[in-house]
This record gives C-alpha cells, sequence and structure tokens, in this order.
C-alpha cells in the first residue's frame, strides 16, 4: 500500500511579499500578475519533482470563494472578499489534519500557531524558495 500523498498549503500572497524577485512585480500594478504566474510556475515544478500535492490560496477573490484545479496539477483558490487566504488554510487544517500529512506555508505568525497547534507542519516562504530552487535543479539534471 503506497503512502498518502503530502499536501503543500501555500498562501499565496504571503509568499509573493516574502520573495523579493515577485514582490518587485507585485508592486507595479499592471504587472502584478506575472508575481502570482511565475509563484504558480515554480510551485508546479516543485509538485512535479516532489509528488507533493500543492494547494495555493490567494485573498480577493471579487466574487465569492472560487477554485481552478489543473488536471494533475495544482490546486488553486481565491478567497472572497469576507474571507482571507489564512482563513481558508487553518480550515483546511482543522477538517483534514488528523488524516493528511500537511504542510503550510505563511509568513503569518498567528497562521503558523493554529496550524501547528491543528497538527500540521509550517514552512517558511524562505525555505519554500530553497525547496522550489532544489527542485528545479533536479529537473535541470534530469533534462541534461
Amino acid at each position: 500500500m503506497s503512502a498518502p500523498p503530502t499536501y503543500l498549503l501555500v498562501d499565496g500572497h504571503s509568499v509573493i511579499h516574502a520573495w523579493p524577485e515577485l514582490l518587485r512585480e507585485h508592486r507595479v500594478a499592471s504587472r502584478r500578475h506575472l508575481a502570482r504566474t511565475e509563484l504558480l510556475k515554480r510551485l508546479r515544478n516543485l509538485q512535479d519533482m516532489t509528488g507533493t500535492q500543492v494547494v495555493v490560496v490567494f485573498d480577493g477573490a471579487k466574487q465569492g470563494t472560487n477554485e481552478e484545479r489543473e488536471p494533475q496539477g495544482l490546486q488553486i483558490i481565491f478567497a472572497d472578499p469576507r474571507t482571507t487566504a489564512d482563513t481558508i488554510i487553518e480550515r483546511l487544517v482543522a477538517r483534514y489534519g488528523k488524516d493528511r500529512t500537511l504542510r503550510v506555508v505563511s509568513a503569518d505568525g498567528m497562521v503558523r500557531e493554529t496550524i501547528l497547534s491543528l497538527g500540521a507542519e509550517w514552512i517558511s516562504p524562505e525555505i519554500l524558495h530553497s525547496l522550489c530552487d532544489g527542485a528545479e535543479s533536479s529537473m535541470r539534471s534530469r533534462l541534461a
């Protein structure tokens, strides 16, 4: 019997604000989408190289919470205006944390404390950056 998958829950805007190369793009309104696109690309590479299922949660959908699922790819959730990415991540951990291995990426200290108390693991945005770098390095080696 194979081990159940590990899930990586990522607070998208928290990571964008923690990674200087993404924050530069995010600060310019006309280029904001490029920060999100680059983050999603890097997370796809990490998922492909590690087998970890990545769920990315962003604040600020204009109309209700919505979700996108890429075939064999990322799950992307956009919080509605009355809910935050933090709240969605905490709810996911509370609901699934006992049955699944969950790791959460957020720079928010309160989120860290909450998810740790619910049994999930915490990863800083900086550690995620290193994990993405490592996955991309492995990918380049395989292709060479």
